[in-house]
């Protein structure tokens, strides 16, 4: 199975991540014109990731529930439905985007689902039917949003002001999931450095200590988590891409640091240490 781990071309050029680019065909080669099988981008590579590593666990099948933060206009929505599920669609609030900038994109933020099934990825009649929307902060999960079978996030949280309020939302939206649930969740990660980064702001840079130490904090709350920090070492890995970019755009530059994108993988616990030990100590006062 898939681990947790960074983007690199020779992952987006696997068998299975390729099969999901052809699912996203009409997303990013509307008129079958390009030759390539994937596109070697970072956001493309974070897509297929997020559907393999649920697809091979099993969540991506009729019956199944997910649970997507801060989704934008990304096309997941509409692959899961497809394949199934049943999904509620997030993101922030309209005067919320509006405040931070969002609504200047076109693919950043959408506001509801008419604009989450754009390319047709799923049966309009299907979409209507499995897909609900809210407007949701990232920082204030609502209590009601529980036991999903799969939550997913593709580079939101390190919008959400520092690096450790996108901690806190990886670790606080395990509670979303049930038992033996799963999380994917990609962001941005710093290659140039494990020190200098930028902590405050509308976009944060996890460094590898960043990332290990929220692997700590889910480990020791009962989740599972296995990672691998190797880099890639082909040419269009090392490539740092820069305006005007180019069709190699694995990795870039972003306030003077270089990034790329990192997927992190979690299987929820079957219980969390700490209500196990309080029924462990209330069965024994009584």
């Amino acid at each position: 199975m898939l681990r947790s781990q960074l983007c690199s071309a020779e992952s987006l050029r696997s068998p299975a991540l390729r099969g999901w680019a052809e699912r996203l065909r009409p997303m990013w080669d509307a008129g079958h014109q390009d030759g390539r099988d994937v596109m070697l981008h970072r956001k493309m590579w974070e897509w297929l990731f997020i559907a393999e590593a649920l697809s091979e666990r099993g969540m991506l099948e009729p019956g199944r529930s997910g649970l997507g933060f801060g989704v934008g206009k990304e096309p997941l929505v509409a692959l899961f439905a497809d394949s199934g599920c049943d999904v509620v669609a997030t993101d922030q609030s309209h005067d919320s985007a509006v405040a931070s900038g969002w609504t200047d994109s076109e693919v950043e933020w959408a506001g509801g689902l008419e604009d989450l099934n754009t390319h047709g990825l799923c049966p309009d009649e299907l979409f209507v039917r499995r897909v609900r929307y809210r407007d949701v902060d990232m920082n204030a999960i609502p209590a009601d949003l529980r036991d999903f079978d799969f939550t997913w996030s593709s580079c939101a949280l390190e919008h959400l002001g520092t690096l450790a309020a996108g901690m806190e939302f990886v670790v606080n939206q395990m509670a979303c999931l049930a038992p033996g649930g799963t999380a994917v969740h990609t962001t941005e990660y710093l290659v140039s450095s494990n020190d200098a980064t930028v902590e405050a702001g509308g976009t944060v840079f996890y460094r590898r200590r960043d990332i290990e130490a929220m692997t700590d904090r889910l480990r020791r709350a009962g989740h599972a988590l296995d990672i691998d920090y190797r880099e890639g070492t082909t040419p269009e890995d090392l490539h740092v891409d820069v305006p005007p970019y180019t069709d190699v755009h694995l990795r870039t530059q972003l306030g003077g640091y270089v990034t790329t994108s990192i997927a992190l993988i979690v299987t929820k616990g079957s219980s969390e240490p700490g209500r196990t030990r309080s029924l462990l100590r209330r069965a024994r006062r009584d």
